[in-house]
C-alpha cells in the first residue's frame, strides 16, 4: 500500500502528539519479559483498533441518505451526525493524551473500547435523529481515547528507531487499507443489511479488542505527566461547537437570525477565553508561541487546507454520487474508489515531488494546487451527470490529498525545536478535525444555498410545483431523502421535481467543491509565501522526525 517512509509519516501524524511519551521510554510499564512477550500481538491490536476508528468516521456519509430516509431527518440532522462526532473528537485529544499518560495507557484503551461499544449500541438502537447525534457525540470522547491510547502503546512498546519504524509502517498500512474500503464497505452494509448494522457490528470487534488488549498491551504511564488542561480544552470544544452549531443551524433560522449572531457570538468569546487560558497556564494543552514560527504556521496551515478542502472530500461525495445520480449506496461506494485509490498514490508522487525540492512546506502548496485543481475539475463537470469527468477530478483530488497525506506532519515537525515536537503535533491532529468539522459546516451551507437557488431558478418555468418548495423540502432533499420531500408536493409538481431535484443538486455541490478549490489554492499561496522557497527544510533547531 504505502511504503515504509510514508507510513511513518501518517503514524507520526497523530502519535507524535504523545512525543513526550515516547520520549519517556523508562516510564512504568509491565516487566520485560512480560512487555516483550508479544510486542507485534500489541502492534496488531492497536492498529486494529485504530483502523476501527478510521473505518467509523469514513464508513457512515455513504449512509447519511439512508439515516435520512429512515428518520425522515433534515439536512442539519444529517450534518450533526458527522459533526457531532468530530467536534468532540477534536475537543477530547490533547486532554485524553495527558490522562492516558497519567493513568496508564491500558485503562485508558480499554475504557475507550468500552466507551465507543457503548455509544455504538446507542448508535444502532437510536429511536430519533437526535439521540443518533448525541451517540455520535459520546463516541467521538471514546474515539479519542483509542486513538491517544493506542499510539502512546505503540510508541511504548517499540522503543528502538528501526523496530519502531517497521511499527509505524505497519500502522500506516492499515490506517490506508480502511479508509480506502470504508465507503465500499459502508454501502454494502447500508443497502444489504441497513444502517444501523454500520454501528451495531462494532460491538463484537471491540469484545475481540478487549480480550486482545488485555492479553497484549502492558500497562504503561508516564510518572512525569503534568496536570491536564481542561479548563482549556473545555473552552476549546465549547468554542468549536458554538461556531458549527451556528454554521449548521443558519440554514433553517437565517444567517442574520439572532439566534445566529448569537452563537457566533459564543464560539467568539469561548475561544477568545481558551486563547487567554493557554497564554497564562504553564502546562497549556496548545503552546501558541509556536505560532510565532513562519514556517510553522505555514506547515499547520497545509493541514488545515488538507482537512478542509480534500478530507472533507469523503463526506460530501457520497452524498453527491446518490443525490445527483441517483446511485444506490453500494454504487456509491464504489463511485468513491477513484478518490480513495488515488490518495494511495499520492504519498508516493509527493517522496518524488520532495526530492528535487530544498524547502519542506514546497510539497504542500504543490499538493494543495493539485486539491484546488481537482475540485474546481470536479465543480466544472459536476452538473453534467458524465461520471468519467467526475472521476478524473476525484483522482486529481485524490493525488493532491495523498501528497499532502504524506507530508504534513514531516513539515510540521521539521519546523520545531526537537524538544517542541509532541505539542506540535498535538496542534496539528487537532486542526486536522477542526478543520473538517468547519468544512462541513462552511461547505453544507453553501450547498444548501445553491441548490435553492438553482431550484428556484428552474420553477420559473414549473411555475405549478413553485408555491410548494419550502424550507422542508429543501431539507429533506440535501440529506438525501427526495422520496420524503416529493410527498409534500402536487402529482404534476412531483413528476417535474425528479428531474429538477438532482440537477439543482449537482449545482450546489458543483458550488460547494468551488469554494473548497479556490479556498486550497488560497491557502497554497500562503502556504508559499510563509514557508519560502529556499531554505533548507530544518531550521530554528528542528529535526526531521
Amino acid at each position: 500500500m504505502l511504503t515504509e517512509e510514508n507510513d511513518l509519516r501518517e503514524g507520526s501524524a497523530v502519535a507524535g502528539n504523545y512525543q513526550d511519551a515516547k520520549d519517556t521510554a523508562a516510564d512504568t510499564r509491565t516487566p520485560p519479559a512480560t512487555a516483550a512477550r508479544s510486542p507485534w500481538f500489541l502492534l496488531a491490536t492497536a492498529s486494529a483498533t485504530c483502523a476501527l476508528i478510521s473505518l467509523d468516521t469514513n464508513i457512515v456519509a455513504v449512509s447519511l441518505p439512508s439515516i435520512a430516509r429512515s428518520f425522515h431527518a433534515g439536512f442539519a440532522d444529517v450534518e450533526w451526525v458527522v459533526s457531532a462526532y468530530m467536534v468532540t473528537f477534536a475537543s477530547c485529544l490533547l486532554p485524553m493524551g495527558g490522562l492516558a499518560d497519567r493513568f496508564g495507557r491500558k485503562k485508558m484503551l480499554l475504557l475507550g473500547l468500552f466507551v465507543f461499544a457503548l455509544a455504538s449500541l446507542g448508535c444502532g438502537l437510536a429511536p430519533s435523529v437526535g439521540f443518533l447525534n448525541l451517540s455520535r457525540a459520546a463516541k467521538g470522547v471514546g474515539a479519542s481515547m483509542l486513538l491517544t491510547a493506542a499510539l502512546a502503546a505503540i510508541a511504548n512498546a517499540f522503543p528502538g528507531p528501526r523496530e519502531r519504524a517497521r511499527a509505524w509502517a505497519v500502522w500506516g498500512m492499515t490506517m490506508g487499507i480502511s479508509t480506502t474500503i470504508a465507503p465500499l464497505i459502508g454501502g454494502l452494509i447500508t443497502q444489504w443489511i441497513g444502517w444501523r448494522s454500520i454501528f451495531l457490528l462494532n460491538l463484537p470487534l471491540c469484545a475481540v479488542l478487549i480480550v486482545c488488549a488485555l492479553r497484549s498491551v502492558p500497562d504503561s504511564r508516564n510518572p512525569h505527566a503534568g496536570p491536564v488542561d481542561f479548563a482549556g480544552s473545555a473552552c476549546f470544544g465549547a468554542g468549536l461547537a458554538c461556531g458549527i452549531w451556528a454554521l449548521i443551524g443558519a440554514q433553517d433560522v437565517g444567517w442574520h437570525s439572532p439566534a445566529t449572531s448569537l452563537r457566533f457570538a459564543a464560539g467568539a468569546l469561548l475561544i477568545t477565553l481558551f486563547i487567554a487560558i493557554e497564554k497564562r497556564r504553564s502546562h497549556a494543552v496548545i503552546d501558541l508561541s509556536l505560532f510565532s514560527r513562519p514556517r510553522f504556521v505555514a506547515a499547520v496551515l497545509g493541514m488545515f487546507g488538507y482537512a478542509a478542502c480534500a478530507q472533507v472530500m469523503m463526506t460530501f461525495l457520497p452524498l453527491y454520487l446518490q443525490n445527483a445520480f441517483e446511485w444506490t449506496p453500494i454504487h456509491a461506494g464504489v463511485g468513491m474508489l477513484p478518490f480513495a485509490l488515488s490518495m494511495i498514490v499520492g504519498p508516493y508522487v509527493g517522496a518524488r515531488i520532495g526530492r528535487h525540492l530544498a524547502n519542506v512546506t514546497s510539497t504542500l502548496w504543490i499538493g494543495l494546487i493539485l486539491v484546488g485543481a481537482g475540485n474546481l475539475l470536479t465543480a466544472a463537470i459536476a452538473q453534467s451527470a458524465d461520471y468519467t469527468w467526475v472521476a478524473l477530478g476525484m483522482i486529481v483530488t485524490g493525488l493532491g490529498a495523498g501528497v499532502l497525506n504524506g507530508d504534513t506532519q514531516k513539515a510540521i515537525m521539521a519546523c520545531v525545536p526537537t524538544h517542541r515536537t509532541g505539542m506540535a503535533s498535538g496542534i496539528s491532529t487537532t486542526t486536522r478535525f477542526t478543520a473538517i468539522v468547519t468544512s462541513v459546516g462552511v461547505l453544507g451551507a453553501v450547498l444548501a444555498s445553491r441548490t435553492q437557488s438553482a431550484i428556484d431558478t428552474a420553477l420559473q418555468c414549473e411555475a405549478s410545483g413553485r408555491a410548494c418548495v419550502d424550507a422542508q423540502f429543501m431539507s429533506d432533499l440535501l440529506a438525501g431523502d427526495i422520496g420524503h420531500a416529493l410527498t409534500r408536493l402536487a402529482p404534476d409538481a412531483g413528476r417535474a421535481m425528479t428531474t429538477i431535484a438532482p440537477a439543482g443538486f449537482a449545482a450546489g455541490f458543483a458550488a460547494a467543491l468551488s469554494v473548497a478549490g479556490c479556498l486550497a489554492l488560497a491557502v497554497a499561496g500562503l502556504v508559499r509565501l510563509l514557508g519560502g522557497s529556499s531554505a533548507p527544510a530544518t531550521q530554528e533547531g528542528a529535526v526531521r522526525p
